[in-house]
């Protein structure tokens, strides 16, 4: 490739990465904007104060739903990785009657909406009392067929005469889980675990339906509420609370992206 096509494919790179980037960026110039400036259009703010951040926070417990959102998210990257590995495991290494149409069942729930699932949920949950509380919230989403289909490509990667012969060796199914496969499904892994969290983290309806209480509510919920009436006009305000959300994804995605397209990369071309 010559220089000059390089020249205009990084150009063309960069300007298409300014567009994508730009909604978040402004976000960013309109916390710092009071409504007045807001209103005029203006791109960049005069100054760029707190002020926007301290009221966001005073409006709502923002720091409260910021803290539900990182248990949640924690709990339910945890509880995937978990039984997604487990799941994975047996359907790869595990021989039983009718396990190939199993997983065909297993993944085709894929298919099925959350919302329709979402009734039956939200009744096991509060007939086990769990409302307004995180298992409520994290519990649900522990074994997910999307997690389970990811591992078990990568699990299949490594030869099943391996598995047998630590079987003869005398060596447990939970001891060749631990030593063996997950060491050399470190990016999967993370990729899962990636995953998990940015989803868990955007969730919206699922807290709105299980939580009555305040401090139970998670940041997306709060995002609602700095939308109300009252102050629908302080769109800095609204924003200010808007990056503080993004934030903590934006710092996972840009330190985990070499691996989340690397992982989603094996399981697509497997």
């Amino acid at each position: 490739m010559s220089i000059w096509k390089k020249i205009v494919l990084y150009v063309l790179l960069i300007a298409s990465a300014f567009i994508m980037f730009f909604p978040v960026l402004y976000a960013f110039f309109i916390s710092f904007m009071q409504g007045g400036e807001v209103l005029q259009g203006k791109i960049i703010p005069s100054s760029f104060e707190m002020t926007n951040y301290i009221n966001a926070v005073q409006k709502v417990p923002l720091m409260r739903y910021l803290l539900n959102s990182l248990v949640v998210s924690t709990l339910i990257m945890l509880g995937q990785v978990l039984f997604c590995c487990l799941g994975a495991f047996a359907f790869t290494f595990i021989q039983f009657k009718g396990r190939n149409l199993l997983f065909m069942v297993f993944i085709s729930t894929m298919m099925i909406p959350w919302e329709a699932t979402m009734v039956p949920n939200f009744q096991t949950i509060r007939a086990l009392g769990w409302t307004d509380t995180y298992l409520g919230l994290s519990v649900p989403f522990f074994a997910m067929a999307f997690g389970t289909f990811l591992l078990r490509q990568q699990f299949k990667t490594i030869p099943l005469e391996m598995y047998e012969a630590t079987q003869v060796a005398g060596v447990s199914r939970w001891q060749f889980l631990v030593k063996v496969v997950l060491p050399v499904s470190k990016t999967s892994l993370v990729t899962l675990a990636i995953y998990c969290f940015l989803s868990a983290w955007n969730m919206y309806l699922w807290p709105l339906l299980v939580t009555n209480d305040e401090k139970m509510r998670t940041v997306q919920i709060g995002l609602k509420q700095m939308q109300t009436q009252e102050i629908a006009t302080e769109w800095g305000v609204v924003m200010a609370g808007v990056v503080m959300v993004i934030l903590p994804t934006l710092i996972l995605l840009f330190l985990g992206q070499k691996r989340l397209q690397e992982g989603l990369m094996r399981g697509a071309v497997k």
